[in-house]
């Protein structure tokens, strides 16, 4: 079973503003990744970070390869939920013969981080940014802190919840994971920080 920690981050200006470039950074290697998945009708994670890898590394330097693997990692994400969940209405079933559609993420898409790009200890949050990594406190109540001991850690998502709060989502899984979509994708339905654009 899932559960899902929510956090609002306490950033000063300059805090704010990097995470701000972070996502508009991650959004734009989501958005060249899109016509790959598009051409090659390819979204599988393994797949795509072999097809796409090396050409984003190229054209995005500042992003750290470790981000542009978690880039890899959201579009295939998003990808899955849009092309093969049954009640999507871009499902392949539906679809048929058609090219597939374009996908479009915002500037306010989430961003994805993983161990490598975020930790947190003894009530420290340590997280990557294009600027070099930023601190913050955690003012964590003690069932919250056990989680991060007692069970594993699936998913680590930034998003902008308002024009000057982000906030962190962690999602864990007790016991065995069960592959189940989080909650958020559950019913199909496009998330709102991604157009698609149908092509004839």
């Amino acid at each position: 079973m899932n559960s899902t920690l929510r956090i609002s981050l306490k950033t000063d200006p300059a805090q704010l503003a990097h995470l701000a470039a972070l996502q508009q950074a991650f959004s734009e290697v989501c958005n060249a990744l899109a016509p790959i998945v598009q051409t090659n009708r390819c979204w599988n994670r393994v797949a795509l970070h072999h097809l796409a890898y090396k050409q984003l590394r190229e054209r995005f330097p500042t992003m750290g390869s470790q981000m542009v693997c978690n880039a890899i990692y959201s579009a295939s994400r998003t990808s899955r939920l849009v092309y093969q969940h049954p009640q999507s209405p871009f499902n392949l079933a539906r679809l048929g013969n058609k090219p597939l559609p374009l996908l479009r993420f915002s500037s306010t898409c989430p961003v994805y981080f993983d161990r490598h790009t975020l930790s947190v200890k003894d009530g420290q949050l340590s997280m990557y940014t294009l600027e070099g990594r930023i601190r913050f406190h955690l003012a964590l109540r003690d069932v919250d802190e056990a989680q991060f001991h007692e069970n594993k850690l699936r998913e680590v998502v930034l998003s902008r919840t308002s024009p000057d709060c982000f906030a962190l989502a962690f999602t864990f899984s007790a016991g065995q994971d069960s592959g189940m979509p989080s909650p958020d994708t559950a019913n199909g339905e496009i998330p709102e920080y991604v157009m698609v654009e149908e092509t004839t």
